[in-house]
């Protein structure tokens, strides 16, 4: 295989090597009516048979080499990976490219894979986390009609219609030679890296997997879903698309600002101090410009989920269901006064004092800096993105974030998805402009007080003919 698909990091003093193999394939390329073929069949690759070994044999050997290997499918991305301390490489190496090469696609695997994801798309998404469901409506919602426009779970009826036979077609036409750019990082030898070239050879020939970049539908002034459910607690997620991918300098300055006002999992950020601190109504408040899947079980960014068109988002953490309606507003009042104002002098300064420090714990293992590396071909970034956060972000001056924030933030048009109990109820609120006051059982600044009173009437202007109300049993079905 040519040295182009390969991105190396090595790391001289690492005693494990770090395996990703990236394939450029995700639920993008699932066949309509199949939606979530394309993760089952990554799933079938790390947690299936092969050809001399049952799934069962594959776990006991990895056993005592205190290794795995595991697969990750997202919209336009595929990857395969692992870790193993270089004393135990030659047996690893031996069930990894066995399990990547000659898988047995047995149905028993099928079939306790299928149920697993069934069991997530009807229980745990629905009933589980009312975040991850109102992240996963919005996404649909955003991209409806375009490939991005499912999970990659895919939905019950098509896990329910895939067979042995549409994962082995699936895996014989992306898993080829030319969809494949390999990342190995740590303590490797050159050997190593042309034994794995040589052998990823023997995958089938094929085309590169090119797929026109999504267009989502224009979105016009503020559009609803609302996802009914018995829940106790209100989740709300807002988004938009963007065009702008990392890589340029405005880039980073849009980074800048974001995490200023809503970097994730921060207390410091301006959406967690309005919404959390001040007012005490969640657990957290947080913005982004690119994807963040599993928000809830991470700290800092994922690798290899990226896409080539993103969406600025807000993540509302369920609030109580009597302040739904105020968090709602208190959110998008947040973002015109963004937009609007931009940044002050000392609010860029302490941001860019932080940023530029937090940026360096992003990568702290071979692993993720090898992630980081497969990314920046993705993007075409010539260098390095995790140094362009070092290095351009301490650059930056406060009308280079100003600006890119006025040119790709927006308050007027956005689509929301809200996980309720009464949706009813509250579309004639939204729509009405009904004032949504707030009662704390403690008492507040009475600049806190001041402040209710403006949010509590703030405009959304939201008309019905925007609000979808859905019943949470049909969601993903």
């Amino acid at each position: 295989m040519p040295d182009k698909q390969t991105v190396l990091l090595p790391a001289e003093n690492d005693p494990t090597i770090s395996f990703r193999l990236w394939f450029k394939v995700g639920s993008q390329n699932d066949p309509v009516g199949k939606e979530g073929l394309a993760n089952l069949t990554s799933m079938m690759l790390a947690e299936g048979a092969t050809e001399s070994r049952s799934y069962d044999e594959i776990v006991e050997a990895l056993y005592p080499l205190a290794a795995s290997y595991h697969a990750n499918t997202h919209v336009e991305q595929s990857i395969f990976y692992g870790r193993v301390h270089s004393d135990k490489l030659d047996k690893y190496y031996d069930l990894y490219l066995d399990a990547l090469l000659n898988p047995a696609f047995v149905k028993e695997d099928l079939d306790r894979l299928k149920s697993r994801v069934l069991n997530y798309l009807k229980n745990t998404l629905r009933y589980s986390s009312d975040e991850e469901l109102g992240k996963a409506a919005l996404y649909n919602f955003v991209y409806n009609g375009t490939p991005y426009g499912h999970i990659p779970e895919g939905t019950v009826s098509s896990i329910e219609s895939i067979t042995v036979e549409d994962v082995r077609d699936f895996y014989e036409k992306y898993y080829t030679k030319d969809n494949v750019v390999i990342g190995i990082g740590g303590g490797f030898n050159q050997s190593l890296v042309l034994k794995l070239q040589n052998d990823l050879g023997q995958l089938p020939d094929g085309k590169s997997n090119v797929i026109a970049t999504p267009s989502p539908d224009e979105i016009t002034g503020k559009e609803l879903i609302l996802v009914e459910k018995d829940a106790n607690a209100t989740a709300i997620s807002i988004g938009f698309p963007i065009d702008i991918l990392r890589g340029s300098r405005e880039w980073y300055a849009l980074a800048l600002a974001n995490s200023w006002f809503g970097e994730h999992r921060n207390s410091s950020s301006h959406l967690y101090q309005v919404i959390r601190e001040a007012r005490g109504l969640n657990y957290g408040d947080y913005s982004y410009i690119e994807r963040y899947p599993n928000g809830g079980s991470r700290s800092k960014p994922p690798q290899n989920v990226s896409l080539r068109q993103q969406m600025f988002e807000i993540w509302i953490r369920p609030v109580p269901n009597e302040n739904g309606h105020f968090a709602l507003r208190a959110a998008i009042r947040e973002l015109e006064q963004l937009v609007e104002n931009g940044l002050t002098e000392e609010q860029f300064q302490l941001t860019q004092e932080f940023f530029s420090k937090y940026v360096l714990h992003y990568a702290p293992t071979t692993m993720a800096r090898l992630g980081y590396a497969l990314d920046d071909e993705f993007y075409g970034i010539s260098g390095s993105h995790l140094e362009n956060l070092r290095t351009i972000i301490p650059e930056l001056t406060r009308e280079e974030v100003n600006q890119a924030i006025r040119q790709h933030l927006q308050y007027k048009n956005m689509k929301i998805a809200m996980v309720v109990p009464d949706a009813e109820q509250l579309k004639d609120a939204l729509i009405n402009e009904e004032q949504s006051p707030i009662e704390y059982s403690t008492p507040k600044d009475e600049s806190v007080y001041e402040e209710d009173e403006k949010i509590q009437s703030y405009p959304l202007d939201i008309s019905a003919d925007d609000v979808t109300i859905t019943k949470v049993e049909e969601m993903f079905e």
